[in-house]
């Protein structure tokens, strides 16, 4: 009807079809009908509704299905490949029916019960470009399970599909058989340590500029808990991962290898907080603990002080008195200072030239106000090392940093992260003894940083020290099990060293099927 509005919605379209359709029927058309017959019945019908998938037609080699959810467009399509692959849909060795399978999230046009426009059509195109028995996603659908969906992405780069305007990026998942030099799927934390995952609490504030508040409050938890070595405690790269996603505890607690999870959320408005936290076991899926805290602005670290207390006396570890002192907060900090040392640590971690531009000077503005506040001297030198590494030779900015660094340890002898970065500058120094000294007492203080791990594995290359590097690595890639890619450069620096080329090359390649335009260094 003349002016009617379309009906439009978003979806994950899995548009799936079997290789070699004709071939097959012209060898065996009742055969092959029945097979196919069989595979949907027995295989894709009862998968595709146990993830909410709505048939939308059937075509005599292919199915098109619409899903409310990427995540279970993904999932039913693995399990189907899967199911289909082992049982080979009851075909001979020679002639076994196999699928393609293309994903894509996006717009669709509802008629009746067919739907239409960009969204399905790339989906189909996706379908025909996958490898035989594989699935190829969409960046769109790549986005929205990334983290969420047991498998591993290949990136296939920028690809031109018939009839679509503008190229799309595919990612393919790799279904095949991980090898035996890959690294193990993450346990449990060591034996007598209680593991633990912090995820970046909620932000309620209403106002999306105030995340940064939640999530400094998180890495603060976070840096608290790893300062007991009693916990296996997993770092804020892979617990961040699931920020603003619908969380499966117990799919958490396999994917990190803990046997804890904390949640929370931070309301933040004019003087007041609140702040919830909920410890939940993965196992079980059990409350261990709940609590929620109503505090004005300047109780702030109370709030922190008592949140991770109670967190460590349900997970019955018994603090010593020196590590009580530890973990009490040293020295009067500003709140407002506070609030500028989140704000600028968020940009500094961002490690790029504009940010830390922007991190210096909000860590500036709050150093100003808490001029023994050391943590933000830390970050200030922190970005200065960068604007060094970026820039390749700055002398000025190494030089600077090194002082900065060594101010804030002067500070708190206490602070770990102050100690990781004096080492990080050390070590760029080329002042490797020195380096090696600073990251064991960071590691001393905070027996779970993941990056004091990572930088002793470094400093002990340096030092000629492979093999212990090696082990480093190991523990380092358990604190952090999704750990960024360029941790695969340190672990084949490593294993090269000691003569296990083939476990190095096979390192690299890891490495570049997780990011095919990884450099060298």
């Amino acid at each position: 009807m003349a002016g009617e509005r379309l009906q439009r919605r978003l979806a994950a379209i899995l548009s799936a079809d079997v290789v070699g359709y004709s071939r097959l029927m012209g060898m065996d058309e009742a055969g092959t009908l029945s097979r196919l017959n069989a595979l949907r019945r027995e295989f894709m019908d009862p998968m595709i509704a146990a993830h909410s998938g709505r048939i939308v037609k059937l075509m005599g080699d292919g199915v098109l299905v619409e899903f409310a959810s990427a995540v279970d467009a993904v999932t039913c399509a693995i399990e189907i490949q899967r199911q289909v692959r082992e049982h080979g849909a009851g075909g001979s060795e020679s002639n076994p029916i196999q699928l393609r399978i293309g994903i894509n999230v996006g717009d669709i046009i509802i008629e009746g019960e067919d739907i239409f426009g960009d969204g399905v059509n790339i989906a189909a195109r996706l379908e025909g470009i996958a490898e035989t028995g594989g699935i190829s996603i969409s960046e769109d659908a790549w986005r929205q399970v990334q983290g969420k969906v047991a498998a591993n992405f290949v990136d296939a780069g920028e690809q031109s599909l018939k009839n679509i305007a503008r190229p799309v990026r595919v990612y393919r998942l790799d279904l095949a058989p991980k090898a035996a030099s890959e690294a193990p799927r993450p346990t449990p934390g060591p034996p007598g340590k209680a593991s633990i995952a912090v995820l970046a609490f909620t932000n309620m504030s209403g106002d999306p500029e105030q995340e940064y508040f939640s999530d400094g409050i998180s890495e603060d938890i976070i840096t608290d808990l790893s300062k007991l070595p009693e916990l296996h405690v997993i770092a804020r790269n892979s617990t961040f991962t699931y920020k603003g996603k619908p969380v499966d505890v117990k799919q958490v607690g396999r994917e990190l290898g803990v046997h804890y999870v904390l949640e929370g959320s931070v309301r933040k408005a004019g003087n007041r907080v609140r702040v919830t936290g909920q410890l939940i076991d993965t196992g079980s899926g059990a409350h261990i603990w709940a609590d929620r805290f109503d505090r004005d602005l300047t109780d702030i670290f109370a709030v922190q002080d008592e949140l991770t207390e109670e967190i460590i006396s349900a997970l019955k570890v018994k603090l010593t008195p020196e590590q009580k002192g530890r973990l009490a907060r040293k020295g009067a900090i500003d709140v407002e200072a506070y609030n500028l040392f989140l704000r600028g640590r968020e940009q500094a971690l961002l490690q790029t030239k504009s940010n830390n531009a922007e991190a210096r000077s909000l860590l500036e503005r709050a150093i100003a106000i808490s001029p023994d506040f050391a943590a933000a001297h830390a970050y200030v030198a922190f970005t200065l090392l960068n604007d060094y590494t970026i820039g390749r030779g700055d002398e000025r900015s190494l030089q600077t940093s090194l002082e900065v660094a060594t101010r804030a340890v002067a500070m708190d002898d206490e602070d770990p992260y102050a100690h990781f970065v004096l080492s990080l500058v050390l070590l760029w120094r080329r002042e490797h003894d020195r380096a090696l000294a600073e990251v064991q007492r960071c590691l001393a203080l905070a027996p779970s940083s993941a990056e004091g791990h990572l930088q002793l594995a470094s400093t002990q290359y340096y030092c000629g020290d492979p093999a212990g590097s090696l082990e480093t690595i190991k523990a380092y890639m358990r604190l952090d099990p999704l750990y960024p890619e360029f941790a695969l450069y340190f672990l084949a620096q490593a294993q090269h060293s000691l003569g296990q080329f083939d476990a190095a090359v096979a390192t690299l390649k890891r490495r570049l099927e997780r990011n095919p335009h990884s450099e060298t260094t």
